[in-house]
């Protein structure tokens, strides 16, 4: 038995996956922190003992974030090029920290979603027989 089943969240009220992931918290208590680094996942939930080993978030925000960011940073772009035509070196000093900046808080975001709703349906990879 995995140390995430449902039995466990009887002394805690549901985490909405959207609360964890914008706070970035414990998808049991919603309180802990999940990450002990930018976007390392902490060993355990420093305020429930939640054994964090059972994340694996996989490509999942990866995909989301480059789609959506690469859609929204591209319509920006051309917009204030259109606009105002100003050399290249100022989309650099401009979209260079935009993008990273989004993409490591919207991994961020998306690595603790994924993480509260593989937590709250228990997925976990599939086995063969």
């Amino acid at each position: 038995m995995s140390n995430h089943q449902h039995h466990d969240t009887a002394h805690y009220p549901p985490v909405s996956p959207l609360q964890a992931g914008l706070k970035a918290t414990c998808p049991r208590c919603g309180v802990g922190k999940l990450y002990a680094g930018v976007l390392t996942p902490a060993k355990q939930c420093m305020n429930c003992g939640l054994d964090y080993s059972f994340i694996d978030s996989g490509d999942g925000p990866a995909v989301f974030v480059i789609m959506i960011l690469g859609f929204i940073v591209l319509g920006l772009a051309l917009a204030f090029e259109a606009a105002f035509h100003p050399p290249i070196w100022v989309h650099v000093i401009l979209w260079v920290p935009v993008i990273v900046i989004a993409s490591i808080w919207g991994l961020r975001f998306g690595k603790a979603m994924m993480t509260a709703m593989q937590y709250q349906t228990s997925a976990k990879q599939g086995e063969l027989e």
